[in-house]
This record gives structure tokens, sequence and C-alpha cells, in this order.
């Protein structure tokens, strides 16, 4: 990999961290565990649209990694990995279906996979039943906080990216 895409791939991991750290001190929205607006996602769906998956997903671990360092605990990590994994694979092959097109669906389908990787691993761990009941809260705050962050990361890269000089790093070849 080349330097300059590197430090680039390098600058997206502490814009990521520190968007999630911001998040991370606004109170919850609702009394309802597990459900915020997944704000670093805005940034993982601008990777997906101009890098690698592999490299999306260097990104993405880095800021789990990092995020759990600094603000988490163990339990935190594996919750934010299994849904962060779960999420990026299914925004990646709806990217690939729609042809990088209505980037606010890929962010609801986003938003719901990560919530229910969290909910299935969450099962996995406790063994009880009763963790299903949050499904249907789940699925409908994944939905919505997923086309809010699909719809940031549209007008982002539209509007404030190429004023960025963006074009000169995120080339969509992988190295």
């Amino acid at each position: 990999m080349k330097l300059k895409r590197l430090t680039t791939l390098a600058l997206y991991v502490t814009l990521s961290l520190a968007v999630y750290a911001v998040e991370s001190a606004i109170p919850p929205l609702v009394p309802i565990p597990g459900i915020k607006l997944g704000l670093s996602n805005i940034i993982t769906l601008i990777l997906l649209h101009h890098f690698s998956l592999r490299e999306t997903a260097l990104v993405l671990t880095a800021r789990i990694l990092l995020s759990t360092l600094l603000f988490g605990q163990f339990m935190s990590f594996l919750y934010s990995l299994s849904g962060g994994a779960l999420s990026l694979l299914a925004m990646f092959f709806i990217c690939r279906l729609l042809h990088n097109k209505m980037v606010f669906l890929t962010g609801a389908v986003g938003g719901l996979t990560h919530n229910l990787g969290q909910l299935l691993t969450a099962f996995a761990l406790t063994a009880t039943p009763g963790v299903l009941s949050y499904l249907p809260f789940l699925v409908l705050s994944g939905i919505l906080t997923g086309l809010f962050t699909g719809f940031t990361a549209y007008f982002t890269d539209k509007y404030l990216l190429p004023h960025m000089g963006r074009d000169d790093f995120s080339s969509s070849s992988s190295s």
C-alpha cells in the first residue's frame, strides 16, 4: 500500500474515532439500550464508495479497536465488531448491487444489519430469549438511523469532500 494512501486511511480512522467520541458524549436519544445514531458509519459509507472493501474494513476495525481501548470495555468490542462486520458486508453488497447509488438505502441496510449483529451477539452470549424482544425496536431504529447516516454520507461526499481534494487520494484502485 502506498504511503499516501495509508496516510489517508489513517486520517479516516482519526476522523471516525473523533465522530465516535462526539457521539459518545451525546445523551441517549431514547431510553432503550443499544439505540444510538451510529454517526461513525458516515465515514464507513464514504469509504465504501472510494476505497476497497479491505481498506474500509481496516479503517472500521481500527476505529472499533481504538474506541474500545479509549471509551469502552471488552464486551463493547464484541458487540461493535459483530455489528460492524455484518453491517460492512451487507453495505458492500448493497453498494455493488445498486452500483454505488442510493447511499441512503445502503445506510439503512447498514443500520439494520448492525443492530441485528449486535442482537445476535447478545443472544449468543446470554442464551436469553428475552433479548430478542428488542428486535422490533432495533429494526426500526436501525433503519431510521441508517437512513440519516446514509443521507449525511451522501451530502458530505457530494458537497464537502470534493472541495477537500478527495480525488487526489481515493481512487477506487486497491493496492
